[in-house]
């Protein structure tokens, strides 16, 4: 092992030889690594200097580099310049050589004079230059026999001119020694004036690089505050790893919105304090005015600067750009040279000169803009009601555009203005709502706690009572608030026709009590929602008889969704909104036309659910190919605080494992999310899971096990009421029933979903309907003939191929029947449909009962995707030449008119060009032609 004397700075991470380990500096390392392999291998010396900002990693790199050779055996010499002592002749040379000196025993003694009067280490004044840098060059010399050498001077900026001179006759001359010296200056002064050297420039990381360092420097921040961190940081490593420190916990872990400034510390304030010490009061003057906004008032374009400085903004300027802080860019705007500047200059600022800066910022917004009032309340010295009413009338004016983020934030500051404890109580309480819609909800939960402290008045008694189930619902996952505040807030806000908060907040609130009502079934929130059904518009009625009882109350429920969507406009109040997406959601509709009414509604709550709604359309649809989709938006929900909806998106997930029969993942996903829903009594989610593993267990032909789990859920012949989305299982608990004999049962069953009209409360219902209607009649093996017309009703179902999963259930257990009554190259078709399905779902399990039926038939199994190509029906070449020009994009009228042919006869044609190709829709028939011509 190496020696290593002086000093080295403390760091995070290390790599190799317990060096630092370093983020996104491959070029300087690959550059450092060379230059100590050359030393190592004796084929001569080298000289670095890394120049970069100060905080940009230029020790870190200093760190590796002396682990690295110590590592190697590198003799290791090390020292630092420091301002305070720039004036001391020979300091830094003298940190270099004296560990050297004493052991020396070999340097001729006019030699060994000249060095120890340089290093103070004898009275007097040293000898002429040359001769210290003539001895200090045979000293490392005579180390350098023994092993590699490895100088590092930090700061050279810093180094007095002795010492500097020295290291410069040095750099000249060790071309022929084993010895690597670096160095690290800064971009501005005359360091390296007359320097041999030629610097390597150390920049700002990358984003994707902060990022990365900033989760490993600080891995609890919220993923909000992360990314204002690297945006001020700007690729600063000093500041990745100070900034998190400075702040308090509840903005580390995205609580409460950040400050408008961050708090730089002592650390990252030092780096510019003397430059800002160094100007005058009337560019300070300007730094202030820009760090507070002013590179952003309204009208005044790159000229702002000029307004701001008066007589003297040239001259200003001229020291402004001269310190190196700030510079005019290209469109003649003020810019800071990072953004730390930014904050450095609103710290050294006193609290008088940040006000008066803001009252001077607010004389460039037109009135009434939220900027000018933001600026305003800045200035304030105390609380004032007119300001804090203006204030709230912007709030809420941004939060009806959408903004409702930024209106919480208006609300926020025009309640701590406030002079009346009502008018502060009824602002917090807005300003809780809007934060929570604009994705704010841990901050809403603090808004909710600190107004609990103390008495709501009456007239806001209704949106408080809002604002804590929203809270309770979203971010505790507790809806027993739901039932106790949202029932009489219902009576107050539906009592008489004045409606303070418009009809808004009360189909809000009927939401919200349904939407626990779903999850829970309690019954406290059934009879207060039907209590209320004649104050709630038609969408809220709607959305209540989609959930309420289906079997018995959804009837027609999906047409009528259909006419309500047409027949809204864009602009229409997110509340309505979210009842129409929650409709479509229970009737499986979400393709009705409803994704133009959220494009502009970015609010976090909005695009939550809408996501939600996606993910499970994409699980019926047969885009399993999105799942992990809903992993991350469960991530992104946590990190919101939205626990609830993060929990939903694992349990959809879970919709995914269990089509796919992937068993593992599905108890690993359960074990996460059950015991959060059982202790929330989210029925929605328990029943489910228990619907969810007999579905995985049928996957696997566990059929009786399957059975069971689903008589917890529905006895034969019966539609629980508690049990909203009773579709679901319901075509499940057929197949079960039949495959573990129980024919009579299956037959109830679907007795009992025709006696309920189950196929008139949407397209979905109406498949599954007669989907498990087919299998109870393949049951039984004497109606053959009426089984098989059951089967093609079943595919006759409007929209029947929009339920991917679903129609290749039904595909197999129509191909197994067809297998064993002798009907091969029929089921040969059916069956290679399914299978298909099932390898683009990767719905393995199922597809390998495919394989077993096809087997069973006699059929070749490793071409089944190739349709006809292996053991089925060939193509005709007149479906061939109409397969083709499907592939091409055209439509079945244009194929007509290229084959001169009636688009009805194309479609006839297509009906057996799909079996024969393994296929269920136009967009795969391209991809099967390809199959096809492989074999």
């Amino acid at each position: 092992m190496g020696t290593e004397y002086g000093k080295q700075s403390a760091s995070t991470g290390h790599g190799e030889y317990g060096g630092p380990a370093l983020v996104g500096r491959q070029r300087e390392l690959l550059l450092l690594e060379r230059a100590l392999d050359g030393a190592r291998s004796g084929t001569g010396g080298s000289a670095v200097v890394l120049r970069g900002e100060p905080g940009i990693g230029k020790t870190a790199l200093l760190d590796w580099a002396a682990a690295r050779a110590f590592g190697h055996g590198f003799t290791v010499l090390r020292a630092v310049g420091v301002e305070a002592e720039v004036a001391s002749a020979f300091g830094v040379l003298d940190q270099v050589l004296r560990p050297l000196l004493a052991g020396s025993g070999a340097l001729p003694g006019s030699q060994r004079v000249a060095l120890e009067y340089a290093l103070g280490l004898r009275d007097g004044l040293p000898p002429g230059g040359f001769m210290v840098g003539a001895a200090a060059l045979a000293l490392l010399a005579e180390e350098a026999r023994r092993r590699p050498l490895l100088i590092l001077v930090d700061d050279l900026h810093c180094v007095d001119p002795s010492s500097k001179a020295v290291l410069a006759f040095l750099h000249h001359r060790i071309g022929d020694l084993p010895l690597v010296m670096l160095s690290t200056t800064r971009p501005d002064g005359s360091a390296l004036e007359g320097w041999p050297t030629h610097p390597v420039d150390v920049e700002a990381l990358s984003g994707t690089d902060a990022r990365a360092l900033l989760r490993q420097w600080h891995p609890e921040l919220a993923a909000t505050t992360a990314e204002r961190v690297v945006d001020e940081a700007a690729g600063n490593p000093l500041a990745l790893a100070e900034l998190p420190r400075q702040l308090r916990q509840e903005h580390q872990r995205g609580i409460a919105p950040l400050p408008e400034r961050l708090p730089l510390g002592e650390r990252l304030e030092r780096l510019f304090t003397e430059r800002l010490r160094s100007l005058s009061a009337e560019p300070m003057r300007v730094l202030l005015l820009t760090a507070l906004g002013g590179d952003e008032a309204a009208g005044q374009g790159g000229g702002w600067w000029r307004a701001a400085g008066g007589d003297g903004a040239e001259m200003a300027l001229d020291r402004i750009e001269a310190s190196g802080l700030a510079r005019l860019d290209h469109a003649g705007r003020l810019v800071f040279r990072h953004p730390l500047v930014r904050s450095a200059v609103i710290a050294a600022a006193s609290e008088a000169e940040r006000r008066a800066a803001h009252r001077t910022l607010a004389g460039y917004e037109p009135e009434g803009d939220a900027r000018r009032l933001l600026h305003e309340a800045s200035a304030a010295e105390s609380p004032g009601e007119p300001l804090a009413a203006r204030l709230q009338e912007a709030g809420s004016r941004l939060a009806l555009r959408g903004a409702d983020a930024e209106g919480a934030l208006l609300l926020d500051r025009a309640a701590a203005l406030s002079t009346d404890a009502g008018n502060r109580a009824r602002r917090l309480t807005l300003a809780a709502v809007m934060s929570a819609r604009g994705g704010r909800l841990p901050y809403t939960a603090r808004l909710v706690e600190e107004l609990k402290q103390g008495p709501v008045p009456a007239d806001i008694a209704p949106l408080f009572a809002y604002a804590v189930v929203y809270v309770d619902q979203s971010h505790h996952m507790d809806f027993e608030s739901s039932f106790t505040l949202l029932p009489r807030a219902l009576a107050g806000l539906t009592a008489t026709a004045a409606r303070p908060f418009g009809d808004d907040l009360a189909e809000q609130a009927f939401f919200k009590l349904l939407l626990a009502t779903a999850y829970t079934g309690d019954p406290r929130g059934r009879r207060a929602l039907e209590a209320h059904l004649e104050h709630v518009s038609p969408a809220a009625r709607l959305c209540h008889r989609a959930w309420a009882d289906p079997p018995r109350t959804a009837h027609g429920v999906e047409s009528e969704l259909r006419s309500m969507v047409e027949r809204m406009t864009n602009d229409q109040d997110t509340g309505k909104s979210w009842l129409l997406l929650w409709t479509a959601s229970a009737v499986d509709a979400a393709d009705c036309g409803l994704w133009r009414l959220f494009a502009g509604q970015h609010a976090f709550a909005t695009q939550g659910s809408v996501a939600k709604a996606r993910a499970y359309r994409h699980f019926l649809r047969g885009r399993w190919d999105t799942a992990q989709e809903c992993l991350r938006e469960a991530d992104a929900a946590a990190e919101a605080g939205y626990h609830s909806n993060a929990l939903l998106f694992r349990h959809y997930y879970a919709h995914f494992l269990a089509g796919r029969g992937d068993e593992r993942g599905l108890r690993e996903v359960r074990a996460r999310i059950e015991p959060a829903a059982a202790a929330a009594r989210m029925r929605f989610v328990t029943d489910q899971l228990t619907h969810l593993g007999a579905l995985a267990a049928l996957a696997h032909g566990r059929h009786e096990e399957a059975y069971g789990r689903l008589r917890r859920l529905m006895a034969p012949g019966e539609l629980p009421s508690g049990l909203p989305w009773f579709h679901l299982p319901f075509f499940d608990f057929v197949l079960a029933a039949v495959r573990c004999g129980r024919g009579e049962e299956a037959v109830a069953h679907v007795a009992a979903g025709r006696a309920a009209r189950m196929d008139e409360i949407s397209g979905h219902h109406a498949f599954l309907l007669a989907a498990a209607d087919a299998l109870a009649a393949g049951a039984e093996e004497e109606d053959a003939e009426e089984a098989e017309a059951r089967f093609a009703a079943a595919y006759a179902v409007p929209g029947a191929d929009r339920w991917v999963f679903d129609l290749a259930r039904l595909r197999l257990a129509h191909g197994s029947r067809l297998r064993r009554r002798g009907r091969r190259a029929e089921a040969d078709d059916v069956l290679r449909a399914a299978y298909h399905a099932f390898l683009d779902l990767r719905a393995d399990p199922w597809a390998e009962q495919c394989r077993e039926e096809l087997r069973a038939a006699g059929r070749a199994v490793d071409g089944a995707a190739s349709g006809g190509a292996t053991g089925g029906e060939p193509l005709t070449p007149q479906e061939l030449r109409i397969a083709r020009l499907v592939a091409t994009g055209l439509t079945n009228k244009e194929i007509g008119v290229e084959l001169r042919l009636s688009p009805r006869t194309v479609a006839a044609h297509l009906y057996k060009v799909f079996p024969k190709l393994g296929i269920t829709s136009r967009a795969a028939v391209a991809r099967a032609l390809g199959d096809l011509t492989e074999v």
